[in-house]
């Protein structure tokens, strides 16, 4: 299939899921479960009400975002024509098709492939009207441009990086695989600039800018994260424990609920010491598509180590893994397909089902295992083959080149 047969078919295919995308939202077509949409109609609407009185909202619990997400809950006001939920579902499907138009024009040229497009057609969808009714879509969109910005326009992908940081703090990972030397001097220091003069001006324009530092602090073990699995399967077995709706998600209280979230924020930790060793143990330069892989290992590391795994969480992974795959030799190919499985998981656990997951039942469990169990193996192979493609693959092969030299040399000193 030619580079044009790719396109019109995944602009093809983009349309008729989106569409049906649209009318799951709109409640045209009814999902089984919790209604993903009331987070627009009634936590951001809510929002936004307090926004536009000119203080960021202080006395909600539920506000766990940096300054910038500001804007997302605002941006349905650009549609006045529209209701604030019917607005804002139409600006996240502008988002996805922007993604998609990325995606597609970083697949032109020798060496490229349209394979990340169809990961982003496909995986959107499997996640069901969720991917729709949360704004990170929207973070995904920026991130997706920063990334795809970094090869040739660092200060660019460094501004957009902090932008998209600004918006849900995971984009400033983008910047963990960037070319040491003037590219990462260049892309680091304009996202320290952008990140500081625009919470600068978020904190001079509304009051209460940085208060989503001490909510997210407080966040408990949700019960579809990874650590969550330790008391799905105790409180079988007699463990005193119990649910409750917490800080906007449902999370465990009880006995050693405090413990398993300490673990996981020490397994976060360990997740930034190895990425900082990898830093300074991978020789420069790096090898092609290492700024995509490296961001893409280390959203999945901090994703998956994370107290909250959340449905939307899917969507950064599913961004990534397409930007990953646009170099047609890309070695990120297996972590991409698990990724889109576990997102297909995702929807089966929420909304589909959710009240099983609560439960504690054996599908419910079943469901975050297999789930669970996805991200955990496209962590291990995405960091794996991170490694060996930029670390220990490069020292076998310079130490084979030393070996090399040396017997050629030893030759020529024995030669008659």
């Amino acid at each position: 299939m030619t580079g044009a047969h790719h396109t019109r078919a995944a602009v093809a295919v983009w349309t008729l899921t989106r569409a049906v995308l649209l009318l799951c939202v709109y409640k045209v077509l009814t999902v089984p479960g919790p209604d993903v949409t009331s987070d627009v109609s009634v936590i951001y609407r809510g929002w936004y009400e307090v926004l536009r009185s000119g203080t960021y909202p202080l006395s909600d619990v539920t506000w766990q975002y940096p300054p910038g997400a500001a804007l997302a809950v605002l941006s349905p006001a650009v549609l006045p024509f529209l209701g604030y939920a019917s607005a804002f579902f139409v600006l996240a499907c502008l988002c996805d098709a922007a993604v998609l138009g990325l995606l597609l024009r970083a697949a032109r040229g020798p060496g490229r492939s349209a394979r990340g497009a169809w990961v982003w057609v496909a995986g959107v969808p499997l996640l069901g009207p969720t991917a729709y009714a949360r704004y990170d879509v929207m973070v995904t969109a920026v991130a997706v441009a920063a990334l795809l910005a970094g090869a040739g326009r660092p200060r660019l992908m460094g501004a957009l990086a902090a932008c998209g940081a600004l918006l849900k703090v995971w984009p400033v990972l983008l910047l963990v695989g960037t070319p040491p030397g003037r590219a990462t001097r260049r892309a680091w220091t304009s996202a320290a600039v952008t990140a500081a003069l625009l919470t600068a001006l978020a904190c001079a324009a509304l009051p209460g800018a940085l208060a989503f530092l001490t909510f997210q602090r407080e966040r408990g073990t949700e019960v579809e994260s990874l650590g969550a699995l330790v008391f799905q399967v105790w409180r079988h077995f007699g463990w005193e424990g119990g649910v409750q709706l917490s800080y906007g998600s449902v999370e465990f209280v009880g006995p050693y609920v405090p413990l398993v979230s300490s673990v996981a924020l020490a397994l976060s930790v360990l997740a930034l010491g190895w990425l900082l060793v990898w830093r300074l143990r991978a020789p420069a330069p790096y090898p092609a598509g290492t700024a995509f892989d490296a961001a893409f290992a280390a959203v999945l590391l901090f994703t998956t180590t994370s107290r909250v795994i959340s449905p939307q969480y899917l969507l950064w992974l599913v961004g990534l893994a397409a930007v990953c795959l646009t170099p047609r030799a890309s070695r990120m190919t297996a972590p991409a397909v698990l990724v889109v499985a576990a997102t297909g998981v995702t929807l089966l656990e929420f909304p589909l089902g959710f009240g099983h997951v609560v439960a504690g039942d054996a599908l419910g469990v079943a469901l975050l295992f297999v789930r669970n169990g996805l991200l955990v193996a496209a962590t291990l192979t995405a960091c794996r083959r991170l490694w060996r493609e930029t670390v220990s693959g490069p020292r076998r092969a310079a130490a084979a080149r030393g070996l090399s030299a040396d017997s050629a040399a030893h030759d020529r000193a024995t030669a008659p």
